[in-house]
C-alpha cells in the first residue's frame, strides 16, 4: 500500500477520523494512502452503471498475499532502499541490502501454501455479507501470483514449489470462487514494479521507491518498461473471466504534470512516470465493458472511485469512494498479530456507510495459504450481524445528522425509509436500549412508522420540539438487544 501522514489529508482540508489509536504502533506498521484532491465523474455509460452497482454493495474484501508471508513481514517494503520505519530489513539476511534482496527474492523458491483453499475463503466472505473482491495480482515486488507470460517471478514458474499444485494459478482460483458466490472481483496491480529490470534496471543501484534512470533519457527502457506493464494487464482482464475492478497501486507512476506538490512523497517523484493509462484502460475496457479503473491518487478520469486508507472523512463525499482498512494491524500476515474486534468492525463498516462509502476490509493469508481463526471468527460475528440489519447498509446514501453520540443515520437510495443505528459502547458489545430514545425530527413524516430489526411490532413515538422520542416496549427497555448495534427502521417520511 502507500504513504500517509496525517499532515497530507489537513493540508487538503479534508476531515477525517483516524481508525485506530495502535496504528502508530504496529510491527510492522501498515501502510496508508493519501486520496485524491477532486474527482471527474466517468461519461461512459456502461462504467456510471457498475459504479452504481459497487457503491450498492458497501463491503468488500481486500487481500494482501505474496512471498513476503513467509517472513511475516510487511508486504514488499522491506527492498525499498528508503530510510523509513516501514522499510526496515530484519532477519539474519539484513547486514546488506544486495544480500537481503538476494534472500528475499529467494523466497520464490520456498513459496508453498498447500492449504490455499479459495472456496473457504469465498464462502466466509459472502456469509459476513461482503459483495466484493480485490486480490492482490502483482505487488510492489513484482511476483506475480497469476501465470503471466511476461517474466519467471510467479507462483506458476518451476522454481516455485507451489507451481505443480493443481490451483497453482492463485488469482484465477480467487477469482473463480468469489464470482462463483456472485461477489464483484477486482484485480489489485502494482504499477511500479522492483524486480523488472525495465523499472529498477541494475546498471544503476535503487535510491527510493521511484523508477532509477530518467524516462526522458533512457525511453527505450521505459516504453519496455510500458509495454511489459501493457502486457500483464491485457493478461489479467482477457484471461481470468468477468473482472469489474482493475484496482491499481503505487500512485508515484504518474505523469510528472499530476503530481501534488503539497503531499510529501509526491513531492519527492524525480520523473515523469507516464504509464499511459488512457491506452491501458481503453484496452482493458475492450476486454471488460464497464470495468471500473481505480487509478489511485491520481485525479481524473481513471480514478473512477477514491481510496482513503486507514481512515474515514468525518462527512460524506459528494463523489464514489471507498476506505481500505485492514483487519489486523498489517497489510500482510504477521504471526500473532492484533485483531480489531468484531465490534469495532461493525461500526467501522455503519460510520463508513453512513458518509456514502464502501468498507474494503483487509485480511492477509498465512504463507501456508489460510486466515487466522480469528479472521474467520471476526466475519463469522460481521455475518451474524448482516443477516438481520443488511437492508440498512446496502443500497444505502447518507442523510443528515449522520451521526450523533451513539446514533447512526442511513437512508434507503429511493428513500422510502430511514435506518437509526444505536451503537453499542466501544467496550460492550451488547446494544442495551432506554425507555425512550431522542433522534432527529427530520426523518420523520406525520404518518412514519418505527420498526427494530430483528424484533416484531411497531414503536410509539411523537415529536418534542426538533427531536422525536421513541418509546422502547417494556419487555425491550433495559435489557440486550442486539450486539454491536440495533438498527430501528423509519418509515413514511
Amino acid at each position: 500500500m502507500g504513504i500517509l501522514s496525517k499532515r497530507i489529508l489537513a493540508n487538503k482540508g479534508i476531515k477525517t477520523l483516524t481508525v485506530a489509536a495502535c496504528l502508530a504502533s504496529l510491527q510492522p506498521q501498515a501502510q496508508t494512502h493519501n486520496q485524491s484532491a477532486s474527482y471527474i465523474w466517468p461519461k461512459d455509460t456502461l462504467v456510471q452503471q457498475k459504479l452504481n452497482q459497487w457503491q450498492n454493495n458497501r463491503f468488500g474484501l481486500l487481500m494482501h498475499w505474496g512471498t513476503y508471508s513467509e517472513w511475516g513481514i510487511v508486504e514488499s517494503w522491506s527492498i525499498c532502499p528508503e530510510d523509513e520505519g516501514w522499510t526496515v530489513r530484519r532477519g539474519p539476511y539484513s547486514s546488506t541490502y544486495n544480500g537481503y534482496v538476494k534472500a528475499y527474492e529467494n523466497l520464490q523458491t520456498t513459496f508453498n501454501p498447500t492449504q490455499f483453499n479459495p472456496q473457504k475463503w469465498a464462502d466466509a466472505a459472502a456469509a459476513a455479507g461482503m459483495k466484493y473482491v480485490v486480490f492482490t495480482t502483482k505487488h510492489h515486488d513484482g511476483f506475480c501470483m497469476f501465470d503471466t507470460k511476461e517474466t519467471d517471478y510467479k507462483v506458476t514458474d518451476a522454481k516455485t514449489p507451489f507451481s505443480t499444485n493443481p490451483k497453482s494459478n492463485i488469482a484465477k482460483e480467487v477469482f473463480s470462487a468469489f464470482r462463483a458466490k456472485g461477489l464483484m472481483t477486482g484485480a489489485y496491480f502494482s504499477k511500479p514494479d522492483w524486480h523488472s529490470p525495465n523499472y529498477w534496471w541494475p546498471y544503476f543501484p535503487p535510491k527510493d521507491r521511484n523508477v532509477n534512470y530518467d524516462p526522458a533519457k533512457y525511453p527505450e527502457k521505459w516504453n519496455a518498461f510500458k509495454q511489459y506493464t501493457y502486457n500483464q494487464i491485457k493478461e489479467l482482464m482477457s484471461g481470468y473471466g468477468k473482472m469489474d475492478i482493475l484496482w491499481l497501486d503505487g500512485g508515484w507512476v504518474r505523469p510528472y504534470e499530476s503530481i501534488d506538490k503539497s503531499v510529501d512523497w509526491q513531492r519527492t517523484i524525480p520523473y515523469n512516470q507516464d504509464i499511459d493509462m488512457k491506452n491501458i484502460a481503453t484496452m482493458a475496457r475492450s476486454y471488460q465493458p464497464g470495468l471500473l479503473v481505480v487509478d489511485r491518487t491520481v485525479a481524473g478520469e481513471f480514478e473512477n472511485y477514491q481510496t482513503p486508507e486507514q481512515t474515514v472523512p468525518k462527512e460524506p463525499l459528494d463523489h464514489p469512494w471507498e476506505s481500505c482498512i485492514t483487519m489486523g494491524d498489517s497489510w500482510s500476515y504477521v504471526p500473532n498479530d492484533h485483531y480489531k474486534s468484531s465490534n469495532y468492525l461493525v461500526h467501522l463498516l455503519i460510520k463508513i456507510v453512513s458518509r456514502g462509502g464502501n468498507l474494503l476490509l483487509n485480511i492477509g493469508p498465512s504463507p501456508e495459504g489460510d486466515w487466522s481463526d480469528t479472521a474467520y471468527a471476526r466475519l463469522k460475528d460481521i455475518g451474524g450481524w448482516m443477516a438481520v440489519n443488511s437492508t440498512a447498509i446496502y443500497s444505502s446514501k447518507p442523510v443528515a445528522p449522520y451521526e450523533a453520540g451513539n446514533l447512526v443515520y442511513t437512508q434507503a437510495k429511493d428513500g422510502s425509509y430511514t435506518s437509526i443505528f444505536v451503537l453499542s459502547p466501544d467496550n460492550n458489545d451488547a446494544v442495551v436500549l432506554p425507555a425512550t430514545l431522542s433522534v432527529d425530527a427530520s426523518i420523520f413524516g406525520k404518518k412514519s412508522k418505527v420498526t427494530i430489526l430483528g424484533q416484531k411490532g411497531e414503536l410509539k413515538w411523537k415529536t418534542a420540539g426538533d427531536k422525536v422520542e421513541i418509546t422502547i416496549p417494556k419487555n425491550l427497555t433495559g435489557k440486550q438487544v442486539g450486539s454491536y448495534a440495533t438498527v430501528l427502521k423509519v418509515t413514511g417520511k
